[in-house]
């Protein structure tokens, strides 16, 4: 007996020793697990997005604050940051982890519980404001989601108010001099929600005070403004500031890869769902459960987070939608809708809602349509026809870059293609809120970031707002020669920060190459080996890049 007591300590002592070696000491002897180089999504000169290895960049200091905060409050009990090769993961979160992404983690954030879900590739998935409306109150965005507030990383400042003119003014009480410069010349219009509740957006680097004087706009509730006798600014901290960076932050060393993510990424415009009973009441039922927080129970987009967003949540009662393949002024068609719920509304509070079940989606389609009259006296005209595109070309870029002069893109989105031309500051759009012209740089394209994508919008205009349609400005074979250079603004660049990448002539036109194919992160250039980066034939089989063999 004390033979087989001494025989199961040992064989216990040895088993937990072989683990700790094969999960511990193992994988470091690796020469991968030191690396800092990633498979990154990058857009070429010709808009095509190609994978190459790059190295991983190390947070900033004001990321590092927010990692340091999101590891103080528990976050990652909940929340896993690792995308593994089984179960269809890469098709629900994004690209397979790979080991250089995690160089600058320490301590590592991996989690296993996924009560919530995964962090890895959330970064770009949300717009800022969504993340400060997640954390004020998670069920404002997601209205069955079981997490906590965290209303500590904001401060939270009681102002009276009073009527001035057709509106509200706030008191000039002396709190606000500590959040704000009060410079009259430099207004900073904010939309309380219908209890009161005003958030304020924050510096980028989180500092106070926040240069400009409050003005409380009322222009979301048309001639029914609510009775408010005070409200509440909601103002984040640098803590909050910081961990929203760092939310953003999680998933972009590896690129572009969001642009081509096929879950996502539909191509279906021309499409009728039929409507009965069954679908409407379904539809009903999703909207409450994922849509009243943002666009508010009557579909107007008054909801309680609507005063942390911008732009604002689409108000459904008017019948406009920006992104059709129909003309400008017409609905769009089922197919329209179908694709911007799926693929979400990119560098919004609209995200992407491939994960929830098709037939949800079509349901809530028919349910939105219900809040505008148009839908019943009214029928989308036929799409405008779009032709494959013509290859890129040096000359048509060239083509595209005088076009966009001539044209006078670049008096909204600036000579740099940064949303900063002389008009930017002015724009409104037609419910007379603030609007800002895209920024090219980063390549967040609200309606899409494929040249088809361009294309249409180039064609169809954006209803609503201040970009027309040059259908009839332009020829055809113009309006793909500017999109194609729209899109080279984002070429080489971060998708997080719009800066470009390092890297070197000779990669740039291997990656311009069609002779390179590089069109998945296995067959990703290695700017290091470019002889044996991408799939070169190596006798018996093919090496992908170091370690990933056929």
């Amino acid at each position: 007996m004390k033979s087989i007591k001494s025989l199961a300590v040992g064989a216990g002592f040895f088993f937990v020793t072989l683990a700790i070696f094969v999960q511990g000491f193992l994988p470091a002897m690796v020469p991968e697990a030191r690396s800092k180089r990633v498979s990154r999504a990058v857009r070429n000169d010709l808009g095509e997005i190609k994978w190459a290895r790059y190295e991983a960049s190390d947070y900033t200091p004001l990321e590092k604050l927010g990692r340091a905060v999101y590891l103080r409050e528990g976050c990652w009990y909940c929340h896993s940051q690792y995308v593994r090769p089984v179960t269809g993961e890469d098709f629900r979160w994004g690209p397979v982890s790979e080991a250089g992404e995690y160089a600058f983690d320490l301590p590592h954030l991996f989690s296993t519980r996924r009560i919530g879900p995964d962090l890895t590739r959330v970064g770009l998935k949300y717009a800022d404001d969504w993340h400060y409306a997640h954390h004020w109150e998670a069920r404002l965005t997601v209205p069955d989601s079981m997490m906590p507030s965290f209303k500590w990383l904001f401060d939270q400042v009681r102002i009276p108010v009073r009527k001035e003119g057709k509106g509200l003014a706030l008191e000039a009480t002396p709190v606000l001099s500590r959040y704000f410069t009060m410079k009259e010349e430099t207004p900073i219009r904010l939309f309380p929600n219908e209890v009161g509740l005003t958030f304020v957006k924050p510096r980028p680097d989180g500092e106070l005070p926040i240069d400009g004087k409050p003005q409380l706009d009322l222009t979301p509730f048309q001639d029914q403004p609510p009775p408010l006798t005070s409200v509440l600014l909601v103002i984040p901290t640098k803590e909050m500031v910081g961990l929203v960076r760092y939310i953003q932050k999680l998933g972009t060393n590896r690129g572009a890869w969001r642009e081509v993510f096929e879950p996502q990424n539909l191509g279906v415009s021309i499409m009728k769902i039929p409507v009965s009973e069954d679908l409407l009441a379904r539809g009903k039922e999703v909207f409450g459960r994922r849509c009243v927080g943002c666009h508010g129970v009557k579909g107007d987009g008054n909801g309680p987070a609507a005063t942390f967003l911008f732009p604002r949540p689409r108000d459904f009662t008017t019948g406009a939608f920006k992104f059709r393949v129909t003309p400008s002024g017409s609905l769009p068609t089922d197919g329209d809708l179908f694709r911007t719920v799926t693929r979400g509304v990119r560098w919004t509070a609209m995200p992407t809602w491939h994960e929830i079940p098709e037939k949800d989606r079509l349901a809530v389609i028919t349910y939105i349509k219900t809040f505008s009259e148009r839908w019943k006296t009214e029928r989308p005209e036929p799409p405008v026809p779009i032709a494959d595109p013509p290859p890129a070309t040096p000359e048509l870029l060239a083509r595209g870059k005088d076009l966009f002069v001539q044209a006078k893109c670049w008096e909204c989105h600036g000579n740099e293609g940064r949303g900063d031309g002389p008009k930017a500051a002015d724009l409104k759009d037609d419910f007379k809120f603030p609007i800002h012209p895209a920024d090219f740089t980063k390549g967040q394209f609200k309606g899409g970031s494929s040249i088809v994508d361009v294309y249409r919008t180039m064609t169809t205009g954006l209803d609503g707002t201040p970009m027309p349609s040059f259908v009839d400005s332009m020829k055809d074979d113009e309006r793909w020669a500017i999109s194609y250079y729209v899109l080279s603004f984002s070429s080489w660049g971060d998708p997080l920060t719009g800066q470009k990448l390092r890297l070197s002539p000779e990669a740039k036109a291997a990656l311009n190459s069609p002779d390179v194919r590089a069109n998945h992160p296995r067959l990703a250039y290695d700017p290091e080996k470019a002889s044996t980066a991408v799939a070169q034939t190596t006798g018996k089989r093919r090496v992908y890049h170091p370690g990933i063999p056929e």
